[in-house]
């Protein structure tokens, strides 16, 4: 990961060749190439749209035909119910496609930190921008079941044995790891990356086995939280922190120490 300090309003690039002459051109020409580079998103988006509606068009369409001849009120609750189930159709196709479409993309997102205008920081657009298809579409529906566990695992991210997910909150799942027995509270955030002073940087986010993090906390990139640790509720943990594996025996003796203290000062 590139630490020197960077000039986020330097509109040359420091790489080579065509890449170099590119990325030149995207921090010369900001909005107009970044709409160009954005604008496949689209196409990714109608592919996976229309290929996750297809099962439920086709089976509204069935229905249309078979209740073609029934009276007025049970054509429309047919097709009403047709349409409600199409949706969910849609749903559980959708956690599929999106999932092999990242796969087969050629941009991967790795940690790094560069301006936000750099060819660098594509990878993170395209997985996220695919992920929130998913997220503000459909995925609360399926949290927390062991179906948005699988999805997560598609995307990238590493889920640990018997560890529940109760959010939707979730960025750059590629990047976060989750040992065994981790429970995520409800709407609580888990991002892997943060903006600061012009820049992106993206980094992995790891939480070890057995951590419990409360509802609507919030945990940045760049951090470590060790085995058995709980974050309390609304708790913020900032990008860099690490909190240390949470140790019975260690806590036992400094509430001992605390005690002992007490009495001294008692006596």
């Amino acid at each position: 990961m590139n630490k020197e300090k960077l000039d986020v309003n330097s509109t040359k690039s420091s790489l080579s060749g065509f890449a170099g002459l590119v990325e030149g051109l995207l921090r010369k020409f900001r909005t107009q190439m970044f709409m160009i580079f954005m604008a496949p998103i689209s196409v990714l988006y109608v592919f996976c749209m229309g290929v996750s509606l297809s099962p439920g068009i086709f089976l509204f369409n069935w229905v249309s035909e078979i209740t073609a001849s029934s009276s007025a009120i049970v054509h429309s609750v047919a097709l009403g119910l047709s349409m409600a189930a199409g949706f969910f159709l849609y749903g559980f196709t959708i956690i599929f496609i999106v999932p092999l479409v990242n796969k087969l993309l050629p941009l991967k997102v790795k940690p790094h930190r560069d301006s936000w205008f750099s060819i660098s920081v594509l990878p993170w657009y395209y997985h996220n921008a695919l992920h929130y298809l998913v997220r503000y579409t459909f995925l609360d529906f399926i949290t927390p079941t062991p179906l948005n566990k699988l999805y997560f695992q598609m995307m990238g991210m590493k889920v640990g044995k018997g560890t529940m997910i109760n959010t939707s909150n979730v960025s750059d799942p590629c990047l976060i790891e989750l040992g065994d027995y981790v429970t995520i509270g409800g709407s609580a955030t888990l991002v892997a990356h943060y903006g600061m002073k012009g820049m992106l940087i993206i980094d992995k986010l790891i939480i070890h086995d057995n951590v419990t993090i409360g509802m609507r906390a919030c945990i940045f990139g760049d951090v470590v939280i060790g085995k058995n640790a709980t974050v309390k509720p609304l708790d913020v943990v900032l990008p860099k922190s690490r909190i240390p594996e949470y140790n019975k025996e260690a806590e036992a003796a400094l509430l001992a120490i605390k005690s002992g203290q007490m009495e001294h000062f008692k006596g």
